[in-house]
C-alpha cells in the first residue's frame, strides 16, 4: 500500500514537472508568435495616431514661453492664409527639445534667435555674423529666414522698489549684494550663454540661486521669493509688474534677433510664407502682441494684432473653448488608449511568466518596477534621443506604455499565484492540456485581478498622458502648460479638471466591466 501510495505521489510530481515545461514551452511559443505582431502594431498606431489625427502639411513648433507661442499663431496663421495644411505644435519645451524635432522631422519649422543659435545650437565661441550662421545651418539641412525686425536679450530683472532701495542700476552692481536670491530659468542655468559664464564675467558672489519655471518666476519676484530673475527684454510683464532691467554694462549678452528655423526639404510655399514676416516686428510691436497675449490669455487674439490693416485681416483662426475641449480630449484619448492597449498586449503574458516565479519571473517583476520608479519627465527626456522615438507621439506612447506595465504584470501574476494547489492538481487530473488549463481555468479565475491592474493602468496613463504636450504630442496638457506659463489658473483647469473627470470615467467604465466580464462567483 505505501508503495502504491509513493509511486501515486512521483506520478504527480512528475505530472507538475511536466506541466511546468509544457505551460513554458506554450508560453514561449505563444510570445514568440506575437512578439512580430506587437511590434509592427507599436510601429503603425502612433504612425496612425499622428497622421490621421491632422493632415498638416507643414508643422510649427514653438517654445515654452509667450512670445515663442505668439510667434508660432503668427507662423500658422501666415500659412493657412496662403492656402498650405498646417499644425502649430504649442510649448513643446525648451531649445534643445526644439532643435532635435527640426533635425527629426518631427516639426518644419520653428521661431528662434541668433545668439541662442550661436551659442546653444551651433556651439560658437564667438559672436558669428548672419552669413556664417546660415552656412553652418545649412550644412545641417536647415534653413534661417533674415530677423524678423527685433532683437530679444537676455536680461536680468529686479523689482524696482529693490532697486532703488540698493542702489542697482547694472550688473556690475550685485557684486555687493552676495546675499540677494536668485530664481533663473532651467535653461539658463545651463546655456553657454546663461549664468555659469554670466557669473564668471561679473565675478557674482551669490550663492542662493535656484532653479524655476519662467512664468512662475515673476510670481517669485513679485512676493519676494526671489531678488533676481532673468528675462527676455520683450517680456511683457516687466513693465507690467515694475521691474527695473538691469543694464549688461560688460557687454556679456549677444543679440538674440528673432528669425525662424525651418527644414529645407520643406515645400517651398510654406518657405516663401515665413520670409514675408521677416522685418515686419520691432520690439514695441512684439511687447505690445506679448501684452496681448498675456492681458487676454489667447495667443491666437494677439497674433491677430500682428495682420489688423492688412490683407486678409479677418479671424478666421479663432477655436472655440468646446472646438479646443474636443481636439484636445480626443488626442488625450488616443494616447491613454493606445498606450494602455499595448501595455495590456504585452503585461498579460509577462504576468503569466513572472507568476512562475524564478529568476525570470523576478527580473521581470524588478525590471518594471524599477520604470516605475523613474520621475515621467526623466522618462521622456531617455526616450527622445533614441533613434525609434524622438519628439513626436511614439514617444509620448512608449513611455505611457512603460508606466502602465507593472500593474498589469504585477495583478496578473499575484492572480495566477494565488490560485489554489488543489485546483491546479485537480485541473492535471482531468487530462486537459497546459494551454487549456490556462485560458480555460487559470486565467478566467484570476480575471479580476489582472482587470484591477488594467484598470488602475488606465487611470495612471490618464494622468501621466497630460505630460505628452510637453513634447508636441497634444492632450490635455496644452492648456495646463499654456496656463503655468501665462500663470493662469483658469487655463490650468481647462486641461486639470477634464483630465481628473476623465478619469474618473475610465475608473467606472471598469467597474461596470468588471461586473460584465468577470463570473459571478468570482465577484465580491
Amino acid at each position: 500500500m505505501n508503495r502504491i501510495r509513493k509511486a501515486g505521489k512521483e506520478e504527480i510530481f512528475e505530472s507538475g514537472n511536466q506541466e511546468s515545461r509544457n505551460w513554458d514551452s506554450s508560453i514561449l511559443f505563444f510570445l514568440v508568435s506575437w512578439l512580430p505582431d506587437f511590434l509592427l502594431i507599436f510601429s503603425c498606431i502612433p504612425f496612425f495616431l499622428i497622421h490621421s489625427s491632422f493632415a498638416a502639411d507643414v508643422v510649427i513648433g514653438s517654445k515654452k514661453f509667450t512670445e515663442s507661442y505668439v510667434l508660432g499663431e503668427i507662423a500658422k496663421r501666415t500659412l493657412i492664409d496662403a492656402g498650405i495644411p498646417m499644425e502649430h505644435r504649442q510649448g513643446m519645451g525648451g531649445t534643445i527639445i526644439l532643435w532635435q524635432a527640426l533635425r527629426g522631422g518631427q516639426i518644419d519649422a520653428y521661431p528662434e534667435y541668433t545668439g541662442t543659435i550661436a551659442q546653444e545650437i551651433l556651439k560658437g565661441d564667438h559672436a558669428s555674423s548672419l552669413e556664417e550662421t546660415r552656412t553652418s545651418l545649412a550644412k545641417l539641412g536647415v534653413g534661417m529666414t533674415e530677423p524678423l525686425g527685433f532683437n530679444n536679450t537676455y536680461a536680468l530683472v529686479m523689482r524696482r522698489s529693490e532697486a532703488q532701495r540698493l542702489g542697482g542700476r547694472t550688473i556690475s552692481d550685485l557684486r555687493k549684494y552676495p546675499e540677494l536670491k536668485i530664481g533663473l530659468t532651467h535653461e539658463f542655468l545651463d546655456r553657454q550663454d546663461g549664468w555659469q559664464p554670466l557669473r564668471e564675467r561679473y565675478a557674482l558672489p551669490q550663492q542662493n540661486v535656484v532653479g524655476i519655471d519662467h512664468a512662475l518666476g515673476y510670481a517669485a519676484l513679485a512676493n519676494g521669493s526671489i531678488d533676481v530673475k532673468d528675462a527676455y527684454s520683450t517680456d511683457a510683464k516687466i513693465e507690467q509688474n515694475d521691474l527695473v532691467v538691469l543694464e549688461d554694462d560688460l557687454h556679456f549678452f549677444p543679440k538674440y534677433e528673432a528669425v525662424f528655423l525651418f527644414r529645407q526639404s520643406t515645400r517651398a510655399d510654406a518657405i516663401a510664407a515665413l520670409r514675408r514676416m521677416e522685418g515686419t516686428l520691432d520690439e514695441k510691436r512684439m511687447i505690445r502682441l506679448n501684452a496681448e497675449a498675456e492681458r487676454t490669455k489667447n495667443y491666437t487674439r494677439a497674433a491677430n494684432l500682428y495682420f489688423e490693416g492688412g490683407a486678409g485681416s479677418r479671424n478666421t483662426l479663432a477655436e472655440s473653448f468646446p472646438q479646443k475641449l474636443a481636439r484636445w480630449t480626443l488626442r488625450h484619448l488616443q494616447l491613454a488608449g493606445f498606450s494602455l492597449l499595448l501595455s495590456v498586449i504585452v503585461g498579460i503574458p509577462l504576468g503569466i511568466i513572472a507568476s512562475r516565479g524564478g529568476l525570470i519571473g523576478h527580473a521581470i517583476l524588478g525590471f518594471t518596477g524599477v520604470v516605475q520608479t523613474i520621475p515621467s519627465l526623466a522618462l521622456l527626456a531617455l526616450l527622445v534621443p533614441l533613434p525609434f522615438f524622438g519628439i513626436n507621439a511614439r514617444t509620448a506612447i512608449a513611455a505611457l506604455f512603460l508606466y502602465g506595465l507593472l500593474p498589469i504584470v504585477r495583478n496578473t501574476a499575484s492572480g495566477l499565484q494565488d490560485i489554489p494547489r488543489s485546483l491546479r492538481e485537480s485541473a492535471i487530473a482531468l487530462g486537459l492540456s497546459p494551454i487549456t488549463r490556462l485560458w480555460e481555468i487559470y486565467l478566467p479565475m484570476a480575471s479580476r485581478s489582472i482587470l484591477s491592474g488594467i484598470k488602475t493602468s488606465a487611470v495612471i496613463n490618464i494622468g501621466t498622458a497630460t505630460l505628452a504636450a510637453l513634447i508636441g504630442a497634444g492632450g490635455l496638457g496644452e492648456p495646463i502648460l499654456s496656463g503655468l506659463n501665462l500663470n493662469d489658473h483658469v487655463t490650468i483647469l481647462q486641461g486639470a479638471i477634464p483630465a481628473a473627470l476623465l478619469a474618473l470615467l475610465v475608473q467606472w467604465f471598469f467597474d461596470l466591466l468588471d461586473r460584465v466580464l468577470i463570473p459571478k462567483g468570482l465577484r465580491l
